[in-house]
């Protein structure tokens, strides 16, 4: 069995927390593959093309890491042709688990091979979430401690073109 790994996410954007838990999964599996998910029913802040290149960025000097886009089908599928073994996935709070569970068990069934492995961040994580960073990004609010400074970059110029239309 393969000791690679898949984490997919929507990473809009990419946080602290979601690298905290990349590296967590870095010290189980020989190579992680971070696959970024278009998914059709989340609006985003970023384009699929603009969180490749956040993740990427962040990622670079990580040894072992990849990252994709999975713009159509299973991730199951996608699971299964990558030669993964494992489908990581960040859990902060209670409520993430219910849905990630059923997730996991579905995946499962398509693909049996697969096992969902269930990571905790550092706790200094466990309250931060895209969608709060984003909120609080565009506001003004100072997120710098929660994502790299390529992605706080990135940040500001989404509020700055936002501010000019």
């Amino acid at each position: 069995m393969s000791k690679k790994a898949i984490y997919p996410g929507t990473f809009d954007p990419f946080t602290n927390g979601h690298l905290d838990v990349l590296e967590r999964a870095l010290n189980i599996f020989e190579h992680v593959d971070v696959v970024l998910a278009e998914n059709s029913q989340k609006q985003t802040l970023f384009s699929v093309e603009e969180r490749f290149d956040m993740v990427r960025e962040v990622v670079r000097d990580l040894p072992n890491v990849s990252v994709d886009v999975l713009r159509e089908g299973l991730l199951a599928d996608y699971a299964r042709q990558a030669g993964a073994s494992a489908i990581v996935r960040g859990v902060r709070q209670v409520k993430d688990f219910e849905y990630e569970f059923q997730m996991s068990l579905l995946n499962r069934h398509l693909y049996p091979e697969v096992t969902t492995v269930f990571l905790m961040p550092n706790v200094k994580y466990t309250y931060v979430a895209s969608t709060i960073i984003r909120e609080v990004s565009m506001l003004g609010g100072d997120v710098s401690k929660f994502v790299h400074p390529y992605v706080l970059d990135q940040l500001s110029r989404k509020r700055a073109e936002r501010r000019a239309h």
